[in-house]
């Protein structure tokens, strides 16, 4: 007999996803957000202050200053795609509690350390190692922590990784929002990368105390036993035809086989990586470079490329990602979802809604199309997809810029 589901109350399970998909991506994006600071900290002339409406140093870069960024897409992704990897594969062997709470106070634990040493004066290449060990980690941990939120969000009906996908573009908006308020009020650019960071350390506290409370919550009580109890069946289903002697609690701890998975997904793993490839593979690499047709000099200059492009973008794709809490068009099993994602070559001023919209309907549909047993891996799968595109659309950012 069935046993119908809890509802949700006050959308509370629906919120604390909302804010650990916050958690997951804002500091990172703060961390982005600070670039100028690091750079200013980089220079071969001993350090001055600045405020956040002089970003333009003064004679040539220094070697260090020239290559952070690209030294930092290198950080940030390989580590990001590797341990997406590895938590798709190996995320039964190590608890969701475990993976969840330690990836926060982990990387809560690197923004205090970054937000102590915004006071403390290092020379150019050790702060540039530190920096880039803080970078490792951060990715590192938030691949985890990503690719586990995803997996949990596949055992609880479609909708609920909506809320992480939002949760996420928020984390840009809000960045983004921060850099303009910061150009605005002239900040001391130490003063601005405190800032920034100390709001990511009271984020992740926020969504450390959230993941604690949402096992206490009855609707997410509900579809983790409802989990735990197909697990046995399932297994036996599947091996029934070569282990019909073995024991229910044998069959449990089968591994799930990530071929299997993969043929059930590719389709939407490949699309939401198609995704990000195509996004990332522009923005922010040529949008950044858009020039005002306005007169040089004006106060508008300095809040054009911050709103054009970085407000704009992330705005619209958060929307876009919001979008699947009110319509999930097309269906899982449509061809038009790939075909769509394909049009976004055809009509680029789509890009910035339906790079969200897109991203989170295969995201909230992967899971759904293999076995309950099976949700968790197919979100941890898609997560690492994701990921992929990411680093792939960081990859051909280079190539793209060099054809403009």
């Amino acid at each position: 007999m069935a046993v119908s589901s809890p509802k949700d109350k006050y959308l509370g399970v629906w919120l604390i996803f909302f804010m650990l998909g916050l958690g997951t991506l804002l500091p990172w994006n703060f961390f982005m957000t600070a670039t100028v600071y690091f750079t200013s900290r980089l220079k071969d002339s001993p350090l001055e202050d600045s405020s956040a409406n002089q970003t333009e140093a003064s004679g040539e870069r220094s070697v260090l200053e020239a290559s952070f960024n690209n030294v930092m897409t290198l950080c940030a992704m390989l580590p990001l795609l590797l341990c997406t990897c590895l938590t798709s594969l190996l995320h039964t062997l190590v608890s969701q509690r475990v993976r969840v709470l330690g990836s926060l106070l982990i990387i809560m634990s690197v923004f205090i350390a970054t937000a102590v040493l915004v006071r403390v004066p290092l020379e150019p290449p050790t702060f540039f190692s530190v920096t880039m060990v803080k970078i490792v980690i951060i990715n590192s941990f938030g691949a985890v922590l990503q690719g586990s939120l995803f997996g949990m969000a596949g055992l609880l009906p479609a909708s609920y990784t909506t809320p992480i996908m939002s949760g996420q573009g928020m984390a840009g908006s809000f960045a983004a929002f921060a850099m303009i308020c910061a150009i605005a009020s002239g900040s001391d650019l130490h003063d601005a990368a405190f800032g920034y960071f100390i709001t990511a350390c009271v984020v992740i506290l926020l969504s450390i105390l959230s993941y604690i409370l949402l096992p206490k919550l009855e609707f997410f009580q509900f579809y983790q036993e409802k989990n735990r109890n197909q697990n046995p069946e399932n297994s036996v289903n599947l091996m029934n035809t070569e282990s019909n002697g073995e024991s229910a609690d044998q069959s449990a701890q089968q591994d799930v086989s990530i071929i299997k998975i993969f043929k059930k997904i590719w389709l939407l793993a490949l699309s939401v990586c198609f995704t990000f490839t195509v996004t990332i593979g522009t923005f922010p690499a040529i949008t950044a470079d858009t020039k005002s047709t306005l007169p040089a000099g004006g106060s508008w200059e300095r809040y054009f490329i911050p709103v054009s492009c970085f407000l704009l973008f992330n705005l619209s794709d958060w929307a876009g990602r919001s979008l699947t809490a009110f319509c999930m068009w097309p269906r899982s099993d449509s061809r038009v979802l790939p075909v769509a994602i394909i049009c976004r070559l055809v009509f680029p001023a789509s890009l910035h809604v339906v790079n969200g919209y897109l991203a989170s309907l295969c995201m909230c549909f992967g899971p759904k199309k293999v076995l309950p047993h099976e949700a968790e891996t197919a979100g941890a799968v898609m997560a690492f997809f994701l990921s992929l595109g990411l680093a792939l659309g960081a990859g051909l950012s280079f190539l793209f810029r060099a054809l403009v």
